[in-house]
């Protein structure tokens, strides 16, 4: 792989928020900071032939982070008042969050993948109420004592913003070509991250904006949810490879800097999620006829698992769910079936 956002990578190893950067003629990245160790989401900002701008991602709705996109903005000789349209990879905070407040300032467009538009417009998310007892539930089902996913999920107040995303007004499906004229956007629906993720591949200039879908450093969370894929590793590692089969010029990510080398990057987050994959098989082994709950503390993790507790211990239990439930469509696995599931080797 080859750094080719350079001073994104120097200001990731020194803590601290990259500058705006103009990465084409007519196209730009802004980056828009945001709580959590990830600390920024790029927003990519384009031209668009007869006036006005078109953006990937939003970034996350906070007075900084609108204040780093209106600045951001400016800094390119543009407005909020600009923006004509937006393509939204997917549907988490990070990406749709300042949607809303970009709709009210400019009367833009909003798109995104129906699966996910679905999801956020749906009833249990447009209620923080609902939506803390339907995560509840579902930790249950995956082996949490109730008490526990309680503390975990946390009170319906702290869940309130994410229950007024902006719901889009225009949908893409797999292969649809964006409306940002002078530019040619085709979405490529790359499922596992979320339902309804998109990545944007241009035609005209052979860049990939790969949202949260594929990161130079980390793998992105492949978690079950709720309301969400049946089997979403086995879907995202799908994507992948379909994703990963043609070199771009270069890839622009949601997260982190952009880099050039995706086949190999593709490769690499394939080697990861085996290895996680044969590590759980070796704990399903040792531990029969445990919940997704109790296997999560038998794996290896960045800290003792211990010090896992509310969204970090939620992100982990749902990981580990989603590579047995990929474990299981191979065949190697099987479920006692029941509210709550056990897992046990497949005979043979």
């Amino acid at each position: 792989m080859e750094i080719t956002g350079s001073a994104q990578h120097e200001a990731w190893q020194t803590r601290a928020v990259p500058p705006v950067e103009q990465l084409r003629d007519g196209l730009w990245s802004i980056p828009v900071p945001m709580p959590g160790p990830l600390r920024y989401v790029s927003v990519y900002a384009f031209a668009l032939e007869g006036g006005g701008l078109g953006l990937i991602d939003a970034g996350w709705d906070s007075d900084e982070g609108w204040a780093a996109l209106t600045s951001g903005l400016a800094s390119i000789g543009g407005s909020v008042e600009d923006v004509r349209g937006l393509l939204v990879t997917h549907l988490h905070f990070d990406h749709l969050g300042l949607a809303e407040r970009i709709r009210q300032a400019s009367s833009a467009w909003v798109a995104m993948h129906p699966a996910d538009a679905a999801i956020v417009g749906s009833p249990s998310h447009r209620d923080a109420a609902a939506f803390v007892a339907a995560e509840i539930t579902f930790l249950v089902s995956l082996g949490a004592d109730h008490d526990e996913a309680v503390a975990d999920v946390g009170p319906a107040e702290r869940l309130v913003p994410f229950t007024s995303m902006a719901i889009p007004d225009r949908l893409l499906e797999d292969g649809d070509t964006a409306d940002l004229p002078g530019w040619s956007l085709r979405a490529v629906h790359t499922p596992g991250h979320t339902p309804g993720h998109l990545c944007f591949a241009e035609e005209r200039t052979g860049l990939l904006f790969s949202g949260d879908h594929v990161l130079p450093r980390i793998t992105p969370n492949i978690s079950t949810t709720s309301d969400g894929l049946a089997d979403p590793l086995r879907d995202y590692l799908a994507a992948l490879d379909r994703i990963g089969s043609q070199e771009p010029a270069e890839v622009l990510p949601a997260h982190e800097w952009r880099f050039r080398g995706l086949t190999e990057r593709t490769a690499a987050i394939e080697a990861h999620h085996e290895h996680r994959l044969a590590e759980l098989l070796d704990a399903i082994r040792d531990h029969p006829h445990s919940t997704p709950w109790q296997l999560a503390a038998q794996l290896t993790w960045s800290r003792p698992w211990e010090q896992y507790e509310r969204r970090m211990r939620i992100f982990a239990v749902t990981e580990t769910d989603a590579h047995v439930r990929l474990l299981a469509s191979r065949g190697l696995v099987t479920s006692s079936g029941g509210a709550v599931p056990t897992w046990t080797l497949a005979l043979g």
